[in-house]
């Protein structure tokens, strides 16, 4: 039943990406969180490399925002949850993001698992307002970016009850970017090299 629901949004995912083409051609500049999971004694996932998730996201997060400034020339207000390893509640997370009056939400994270599962997905809160569909179309963009651009595998958009999804939904278009598997080698070294945290911070970017 959930896939059927998720393929029916899909469907119109096209639509909203169009929609949202308008809004930013005839709206103000956008307002994007970037959300650098974990941090601080959180330090998420241990890769194989024991590479840390809270050190990788934030990595991109901060490039993101660089990249915002120097290639974009400012083409979004963006803000980050945490500009350094400081543990941010998830309430503050989502707070911020409706304090700002934001656009859209991004929380970056990385993958684990004991097998050996690799690529990037995207998690979306299931719920039947707008904001659920425009997740779904920003969702896919990122993918899109992300896998046929850096080579990573597409695992495709998915729905989640992360808390960070469910308490921003409401009001804004929300998406848990899960950017590859640092339990998994290749994707592990990948995010050891500058040039690779660039060019994913780039991919998401650009999706946005």
């Amino acid at each position: 039943m959930r896939k059927i629901k998720l393929k029916k949004m899909l469907q119109n995912v096209s639509f909203v990406i169009l929609l949202l083409k308008m809004c930013f051609v005839f709206g103000q500049k956008k307002m994007v969180v970037i959300d650098p999971g974990h941090g601080g004694k959180d330090t998420g996932a241990i890769g194989v490399n024991n590479i840390r998730e809270k050190d990788v996201v934030l990595n991109v997060a901060m490039e993101i925002l660089r990249l915002n400034k120097t290639i974009l020339n400012d083409e979004f207000d963006i803000y980050l949850t945490r500009y350094k390893d400081t543990l941010i509640s998830l309430s503050d997370r989502t707070r911020l993001a409706k304090h700002l009056n934001a656009n859209v939400f991004v929380s970056l994270h990385c993958n684990a698992s004991q097998n050996y599962s690799k690529g990037i997905e995207v998690y979306v809160y299931n719920s039947d307002n707008l904001n659920t569909r425009k997740a779904i179309a920003i969702g896919a963009s990122v993918l899109n970016e992300s896998t046929q651009k850096l080579g990573f595998k597409e695992r495709g958009v998915k729905f989640a009850n992360f808390q960070v999804l469910r308490e921003n939904t409401s009001f804004i278009p929300s998406v848990l970017v899960e950017m590859g598997f640092i339990t998994y080698a290749d994707e592990a070294d990948y995010f050891l090299k500058p040039k690779n945290i660039r060019a994913l911070a780039l991919a998401v970017l650009m999706g946005l």
